[in-house]
């Protein structure tokens, strides 16, 4: 039969129907940088959130009076590890293992991961619970609180810690979300937690007179919204995952698949926030200009990261499905786009303001000596931010990929450059604009470091171990004629 004879032959006659084309997912294989940019934006909108609460949060404790301010600064690294360990790091470990199975085809593992998921929240939200409440006030007193900051401090860590469990599973349904590349329902909710947050807190801390703890019960209440919200989409079906509750077998090989990257991400911000903790220290001896100069510095640089995180988080379900489905090509190529997205947004904006620091430095204080400092900080190391940007996606798409040693790694190695450097620098009396240098050139390490580790790392399956060796083949072909069985696929 001709090619016009098939062509007119009607389906039904003969001819079977031709099988019907599975459903389009741009997430697994959409335009690489069309669609990590349309999974990015929600995220930066959501991160953004955070800025904003970090500021209004500062503003409505200081009508409490400075030992407020004060106290929160000492538990604030506490808070921040926290949200970061449960939401970039376990969270990321969470998405990556539901896309993972998803770009495998494997929904119903997914939704069982999903629920060994929810489990991990709550065994490291309890183990956070326990840890701070029983430990918490002597770390905060070995940080240097005393007398009335120490008890605003331990105020509010005894509330906000008392519900760690929140935190921990509103990130984690987050990072189940995320992984079916669902950004928009997580980031909404992130943001409408964060503006319940700023006015819960407000209300309960100044209308009612709970000071700091009114604060942590605010940010808890809002995040007791946002797990109702999402739980209830996740259990109602309407995702493309469903945590299973009822005949659930607890599976180790589940916990492995999602802790061998989250686990290990773990270790990230706990490094970052040392090498925070050290240069810090060291900068004190300068004096309040000068360290206060620096903070301002540091805000930038926790406001950029925004858009590196927002970025990077949007390549871990297109890595993670990617990777599922054995195209281990195509998730490099989404690693590079995302490294080179965000390098270049980091990198273009922290420039602007090291060429004009003033538009920054001035919003923050009124004094000279610290805005002298501010600038000059920034002018050394905020173009150097967009190495931080590279680091931060590449970190995010290793997750992706569960080969996330390497980035952690890349962070050590910026701890210990820090931790070396500056006591060298110490040792010789150097400048603060010496000190300032040592940050920018950490900053490239940790960049450079990360993007190597990557390009270093075998992503997706092993080679087979066992190959047919020449001699073998050279013997079978003269034995006879070889009889090849058709490629299926």
């Amino acid at each position: 039969m001709s090619e016009i004879g098939l062509a007119d032959t009607p389906v039904g006659e003969g001819q079977p129907a031709p099988p019907a084309k599975p459903a389009r997912n741009a997430v697994a294989d959409g335009p690489i940088l069309k669609t990590l940019l349309s999974l990015a934006w929600p995220n930066l909108i959501a991160n953004s959130a955070g800025t904003c609460v970090v500021i209004a949060e500062t503003s409505y404790i200081g009508r409490l009076g400075i030992e407020a301010l004060a106290a929160m600064a000492l538990v604030f690294p506490l808070v921040i590890l926290t949200m970061t360990m449960s939401g970039g790091a376990m969270g990321g470990g969470v998405a990556s293992a539901i896309a993972r199975a998803l770009g495998a085809g494997e929904t119903d593992r997914a939704s069982t991961l999903a629920s060994h998921a929810l489990l991990i929240a709550l065994s490291f939200g309890a183990t956070f619970l326990v840890g701070m409440l029983v430990f918490g006030p002597a770390l905060l007193e070995t940080l240097g609180g005393r007398g009335a900051v120490l008890d605003h401090a331990v105020a509010y860590l005894q509330i906000f810690f008392g519900g760690a469990m929140l935190p921990w599973l509103m990130n984690s349904m987050a990072g189940i979300l995320r992984g079916t590349g669902n950004m928009k329902l997580p980031s909404f909710m992130i943001l409408s937690s964060a503006v319940l947050q700023i006015v819960l807190g407000g209300t309960l801390s100044l209308g009612l007179g709970l000071g700091m703890r009114g604060v942590a019960a605010g940010a808890l209440l809002a995040f007791s919204v946002s797990i109702s919200v999402m739980g209830w989409y996740l259990f109602s079906g309407r995702a493309r995952v469903k945590p299973k509750l009822r005949g659930l077998k607890i599976s180790r090989a589940m916990f492995a698949d999602i802790l061998k990257v989250g686990a290990v991400a773990c270790f990230s911000p706990l490094q970052s926030v040392l090498s925070i903790a050290i240069f810090t220290h060291m900068l004190a001896g300068f004096g309040t200009a000068v360290l206060a100069g620096y903070g301002i510095g540091a805000r930038l640089e926790f406001m950029m990261t925004t858009v590196g995180f927002s970025i990077g988080m949007a390549s871990v379900p297109m890595v993670g499905m990617a990777i599922g489905g054995g195209h281990v090509a195509r998730a490099r190529r989404i690693a590079w786009t995302a490294g080179l997205v965000s390098f270049t947004a980091m990198g273009v904006l922290s420039t602007i303001i090291a060429i004009v620091p003033q538009l920054w430095v001035d919003i923050f204080t009124q004094d000279e000596s610290a805005r002298s400092a501010g600038r000059h900080y920034l002018q050394i190391a905020a173009p150097m931010y967009a190495f931080i940007g590279l680091a931060i996606a590449m970190y995010f798409s290793s997750q992706g990929a569960a080969k996330v040693i390497g980035p952690v790694l890349a962070q050590t190695a910026r701890l210990i450059f820090i931790a070396a450097g500056g006591s060298y620098l110490l040792s010789h009396a150097a400048t603060e604009g010496q000190f300032f240098m040592l940050a920018a050139a950490s900053m490239v390490l940790l960049g450079v470091s990360t993007l190597a580790s990557v390009m270093l790392t075998r992503w997706g399956p092993k080679p087979a171990a066992l190959e047919l060796r020449p001699a073998a083949v050279a013997a079978e072909l003269s034995s006879g004629p070889v009889t090849r069985s058709p490629r299926v696929g």
